[in-house]
């Protein structure tokens, strides 16, 4: 019986994680690309920080578990039926609006693939510049990368698409905690900072000199104080 549960909870984690990592690509790097654009309110990179921790929140918390309580109360759900994920949520969504149910999940998965896709290869275009690959044909060769993969995923299994795509993540993953380990040290003493100029009842503001084991990493003209932009 022991057994039984801890293989119950054991699939349940695993699927729950690997679903939830595609949802809401919490610690794979990729989320951060766009947050990192944004002008940060309060002007503190700890605030970046509270406000990337609370997607993760209201992706897979709240609208994951909305999904699965509206499927659960259906009554729809035959497990060993063979419908699951998507088709699942449409058979779902027709009992209580009709086709128009089936329709509006098609309608929102398409959009969620084609942005994804864009978006995703933005983030990669952007990586082959950084790495100065786009005069020694990287950029067409990752033009040609990713439309082959769009194709193959187009007549693939699902299965094999879903399982390709679990590892690629686990592999930005790895990578990406790696770089969280290394900087954990930095990110506890911005936190700190963060938080105590909030307890002082101050509008948190990052300075760049109080930090001089950043000075190489950071652009100093968008972290500035306002007093010192101006001043310059």
């Amino acid at each position: 019986m022991g057994g039984a549960v801890g293989y119950g909870i054991g699939q349940a984690m695993l699927n729950g994680i690997k679903r939830g990592l595609f949802s809401n690509e919490a610690g794979m790097g990729s989320a951060p690309n766009i947050a990192a654009t944004a002008t940060p309110q309060p002007h503190h990179p700890a605030s970046q920080g509270f406000v990337q921790g609370l997607g993760p929140f209201i992706d897979t918390i709240l609208i994951c578990t909305a999904t699965a309580v509206m499927i659960l109360l259906s009554g729809l759900f035959q497990p060993g039926s063979g419908v699951t994920g998507v088709k699942l949520t449409q058979v779902v969504m027709e009992s209580y609006m009709g086709p128009a149910g089936s329709i509006f999940i098609a309608v929102a998965i398409f959009f969620f693939a084609f942005t994804s896709i864009i978006g995703n290869y933005s983030y990669a275009e952007n990586s082959i510049f950084f790495l100065k690959l786009d005069q020694s044909g990287g950029l067409l060769a990752l033009r040609v990368a990713c439309l082959s993969m769009v194709l193959w995923g187009a007549i693939s299994k699902l299965d094999i698409v879903w399982n390709l795509a679990d590892a690629s993540m686990g592999l930005m993953a790895t990578v990406n905690l790696i770089g969280i380990v290394a900087l954990s040290g930095i990110v506890k003493k911005l936190t700190i900072d963060y938080l105590r100029q909030a307890k002082e009842g101050k509008q948190p503001v990052f300075n760049p000199d109080q930090f001089p084991e950043l000075a190489r990493g950071i652009d100093r003209e968008i972290w500035l104080p306002k007093k010192a932009a101006v001043a310059i």
